[in-house]
């Protein structure tokens, strides 16, 4: 049943996206810029973790799983450090996937060179 979950809420997260790429004049880059807003701004009112729990990777692994999870490390810094969590708090949540992407995103480059036309 958690696959099934997982598989309708991050689908459904998709689908938001494409419409919303679709039916409307927004960027993508505009787009990703709102879906981790909106997932930082529905775990601050307290309705994503609950989501999380549900669908699991379904939930966190779209962009709003991002905000969600920048959400978290600042909340769980400012605990620890207080105010000085606030500024380092995302950061350290999210470190790991920040330098996978980096790190593939560089591998990626190298393999593939782009040419001109």
């Amino acid at each position: 049943m958690n696959y099934l979950w997982a598989f309708i809420v991050g689908g459904l997260l998709c689908a938001i996206g494409q419409l919303l790429i679709d039916k409307t004049k927004l960027t993508p880059a505009r787009i990703l810029v709102f879906y981790v807003i909106s997932g930082v701004f529905l775990t601050v009112i307290g309705v994503y973790a609950p989501l999380v729990k549900l669908a699991g990777a379904g939930a966190t692994l779209p962009l709003t799983g991002f905000g969600y999870a920048l959400a978290n490390g600042v909340k769980k810094a400012v605990e620890a450090d207080g105010f000085l969590g606030i500024f380092t708090g995302g950061l350290t949540a999210t470190a790991g996937g920040i330098t996978v992407a980096v790190v593939f995103g560089f591998i990626i480059a190298l393999i593939f060179r782009p040419r001109e036309k």
